[in-house]
């Protein structure tokens, strides 16, 4: 696949307000190993190539486990996240999937044990932004690096 165009040098003063959005959500407060899940996970839904690769990356330099990572896209079957995890990952599903879910009632619920308020709010712009990131590279065609392929421990 080729890239259309390369959009940071075509608007960059949009990528700068993109990149202050993104710096303020992932400093906001929520724990660095739920951010990167949630973006691999709406990257997973909506097939983002590039966003997968960069944020699998993150998380194992963060010292996530490959077989989490692994299993995501399975995440309700697999005993490998905490009730907090799990929560997040059903409001990502459900936000990416708006237009299919309309963000259901038992899926805002399940947040309330688990996140205050500000964190719902901090969780949905993260959502908010994962997703826009992903149609900017899967609407430019973003390619992935090739990397080396590394067994995993």
């Amino acid at each position: 696949m080729t890239p259309r165009l390369n959009y940071a040098a075509a608007a960059p003063q949009l990528l700068h307000a993109m990149m202050a959005l993104e710096k303020a959500v992932t400093s906001a407060g929520l724990e660095h190993s739920l951010i990167e899940l949630v973006k691999t996970r709406a990257s997973q839904i909506n097939g983002c190539a590039f966003c997968i690769d960069m944020h699998t990356r993150d998380a194992m330099k963060a010292g996530e486990t490959a077989a989490r990572l692994l299993l995501l896209d399975a995440w309700q079957e697999a005993p490998h996240y905490t009730d907090r995890e799990r929560a997040a990952l059903a409001w990502t599903e459900a936000l990416t999937l708006v237009a299919e879910t309309h963000a259901p009632d038992a899926a805002y619920d399940g947040l309330r044990p688990h996140f205050s308020d500000a964190e719902i709010v901090q969780l949905s712009v993260l959502i908010g932004t994962i997703n826009a990131w992903n149609r900017l590279a899967i609407g430019f065609r973003s390619v992935p690096a090739r990397h080396p392929i590394t067994a995993a421990a």
